[in-house]
């Protein structure tokens, strides 16, 4: 009891920590915690269409650098006095860049049957090198001093919602993602054959002749393109510039994020934002209180863990061994 006691107020200060992290301030409120929930909000809904079709995308991460890459070439050399649509190539170019990259995975399920949860795993790799060496070499600013492209072109920029903040039009994007995917799936045809697919891909073909492997196809690309999508926006409308490390891991965040949302787009709003707070107040945990931020990890996966306790089933496969991950990489990280 004297040591709880004791420790109380370094508890009291770490929360504290966490709190201006995260919600305790507008500056970390609009600058820090939405705009993080951006591309959480984005890459999850996708994720969890993709799931919701019995497809394991896991490759959101491979697939939101693609697009930001498609999405800094639109910006640097094709978006010079185009105004305002100079942003919406942009947009365009790094969602067809996250489907195609994400099709290549469909066309190895359907053609040679390679799971796509592999392929993805691998994709992510290849992108994360592929953009090591653009901003290493064709697309490294002009002085070759730094890893990472020159600034994108004003007219390739989202516009900002607030003053003196970083929060931009993206989050109207993300807010549209999640109410269209939530229609999508529960009010429309092609929506329907995807959930009929993903809970019974023999009764969705024989009942329902439903073309299986078109539908899984459809599902993945379209979740590539959402992650695709969600690149594009984090370089137009928060970095401005191709570097390394340009995402810090929003594609496996999503997983959990959709995975907590029980594969619901309305909901994966609500927990994009929790997650964003988890990790924006692990930031300031750190910066403000010296606990390593990688408590963020740990918190997500003992949330997941405690959401697919009780439901099993298919969630739970996915989830479990996902949660084990985030846990392991968390202490190698520690």
């Amino acid at each position: 009891m004297i040591l709880v006691v004791s420790n109380l107020p370094d508890m009291a200060h770490i929360l504290d920590a966490f709190w201006r992290g995260s919600l305790g301030t507008s500056s970390a409120f609009f600058s820090g915690t939405l705009v993080r929930a951006i591309p959480l909000i984005i890459v999850g809904v996708g994720i969890a269409i993709a799931f919701r079709a019995g497809v394991f995308n896991i490759g959101g991460e491979g697939q939101l650098l693609l697009g930001a890459v498609a999405a800094t070439v639109v910006g640097l050399h094709w978006s010079h006095g185009l105004g305002f649509a100079g942003v919406v190539i942009a947009l365009i170019a790094s969602a067809l860049a996250g489907s195609a990259w994400a099709a290549i995975a469909a066309v190895l399920r359907a053609r040679f049957g390679v799971l796509e949860v592999i392929s993805t795993i691998m994709l992510n790799f290849i992108a994360l090198n592929l953009v090591s060496f653009l901003v290493r070499g064709p697309l490294q600013e002009p002085t070759h001093i730094y890893p990472q492209t020159e600034l994108i072109d004003a007219s390739a920029r989202l516009p900002r919602l607030a003053p003196d903040t970083r929060l931009h039009a993206g989050l109207i994007i993300a807010v549209t993602v999640g109410v269209a995917g939530w229609w999508f799936l529960t009010r429309t045809a092609a929506g329907f054959r995807f959930r009929a697919v993903g809970a019974s891909p023999s009764a969705a073909r024989v009942t329902g002749r439903v073309n299986v492997e078109r539908a899984t196809a459809a599902a993945l690309v379209a979740s590539g393109a959402l992650a695709g999508l969600a690149g594009g926006i984090e370089v137009t409308g928060v970095t401005y510039a191709l570097y390394e490390n340009l995402s810090p891991g929003y594609g496996f965040s999503a997983i959990a994020v959709a995975i907590l949302a029980r594969l619901n787009p309305l909901a994966v709003l609500a927990t994009g934002l929790l997650f964003a707070i988890l990790e924006t107040g692990a930031l300031g945990m750190q910066r403000d209180a010296g606990v390593p931020s990688v408590v963020a990890s740990v918190l997500e996966a003992v949330v997941i863990l405690v959401v697919v306790a009780a439901s099993g089933g298919r969630l739970g496969r996915i989830a479990w061994p996902w949660a084990r991950s985030r846990v392991r990489q968390a202490r190698e990280r520690a």
